[in-house]
């Protein structure tokens, strides 16, 4: 009965080790089903981001500071792409193989025109022509004649009123349908029949009025290619940031007043600041480089007469352009210096471009608000 009872519990034990046991399941299998669906909630999102990117309107523009104009617009709700990098001369510069098919691509396409981007234009003619939208500003926004008389000119300082720039209301600020926004007839912007282009003035962003109804310009352009957004959406932050811009414009004001009357003239290395002299009341006695492009040339004669000029009005300060050489205007300071007791400086202004990161100059606004500075401190101003 013992022997009995001692192989009872061997069997037992044997059927014991005979039942199947579960296997654990390993912690790799674990993570890898997480990682699957880590995986697949980012290809999700992934999915839905370039969803959203195939909706944004892709919009190009063609300078820097334009670039800066539609990005506040747009914000994020745009793809903005822009051809010309912070320092380069809008009138030097040179399109690639690609700006082309860039450009035709685009949506919209704004460019500053009135020939500032001299070698894009056939390109934005030929976009045109194949139906693709380009919004021109310059022609819009009632621009100025270069009155060129010699190595001294003045940009209609005398009148002012035409354009409302002492008031504010009469340029349509507060009330954007004053201005044409709803109506380009009322500002000439569909008839350009009449208007020599090659004699006005490109460089209108150095008056930020103007520049405000640019903006509304590009909010409209945008309101009727986008169907994501109402109109009225695009309208209102073309508005705040038109605030911004007679906020500015008022700083400026500011700014130059401090500056001795004596004092208000300006000598530039190519006519640049032809809207800051008209919107501010300053005298533009000549330029290093005649034309209203960078590209053209000097000439010995007029170079004379340049320094004549300065010597005759006492002028110590030439301003030259972040996106050109400083060496003419350089040349200018030494040959005047030279004939004259006086001290003459040359000072670097952003004038055709943004500047680059960090520089104070990097956005449209800091831009104005530097060169400003920039100007006042070195005719004897505060600010």
């Amino acid at each position: 009965m013992a022997l009995l009872g001692v192989l009872g519990l061997i069997l037992a034990a044997c059927g014991a080790e005979a039942d199947p046991q579960p296997e654990p399941v390993e912690e790799t299998d674990v993570e890898a089903g997480s990682e699957e669906a880590a995986d697949d909630a980012d290809a999700a999102e992934d999915a839905d981001a370039a969803a959203d990117d195939a909706d944004r309107l892709q919009i190009v523009a063609t300078t820097s500071i334009i670039g800066d104009l539609v990005a506040n617009v747009t914000g994020d709700d745009a793809e903005v792409t822009v051809l010309m990098a912070p320092g380069v001369d809008p009138h030097g510069y040179e399109p690639s193989a690609s700006d082309g098919r860039i450009l035709r691509e685009a949506d919209l396409v704004v460019a500053n025109g009135l020939m500032l981007e001299e070698n894009l234009v056939s390109v934005l003619e030929a976009v045109e022509e194949e139906g693709g939208n380009v919004l021109s500003l310059a022609e819009q926004l009632d621009p100025i004649d270069f009155d060129w008389d010699g190595p001294g000119h003045a940009h209609g300082h005398d009148d002012h009123d035409d354009h409302g720039h002492d008031d504010h209301d009469d340029h349509g600020h507060d009330d954007h349908d004053d201005h044409g926004h709803d109506d380009h007839d009322d500002h000439g912007h569909d008839d350009h029949d009449g208007h020599a282009h090659a004699d006005e003035d490109p460089h209108f962003w150095f008056d930020p009025l103007r520049t405000s109804d640019a903006v509304g310009m590009i909010a409209e352009a945008i309101a009727e290619l986008d169907d994501r957004f109402e109109a009225d959406e695009w309208m209102a932050r073309a508005d705040a940031y038109a605030e911004q811009l007679v906020e500015l414009d008022e700083e400026m004001l500011e700014m130059f007043e401090t500056i001795p009357e004596a004092n208000r003239s300006l000598v530039t290395n190519h006519d640049a600041l032809g809207y800051l002299a008209y919107r501010y009341d300053f005298e533009v006695l000549g330029t290093v480089i005649p034309g209203s492009s960078t590209q053209a040339e000097t000439d010995a004669r007029g170079f004379a007469e340049l320094v004549e000029t300065l010597e005759e009005a006492g002028v110590e300060v030439v301003f030259a352009d972040n996106t050109d050489s400083t060496v003419l205007a350089e040349q200018l300071a030494s040959e005047v210096v030279g004939r004259s007791d006086l001290d003459v400086q040359v000072v670097e202004l952003y004038t055709g471009s943004l500047g680059e990161p960090g520089s104070g100059a990097d956005s449209y606004l800091g831009m104005l608000r530097t060169t400003s500075t920039l100007i006042t401190e070195s005719l004897g101003g505060t600010v």
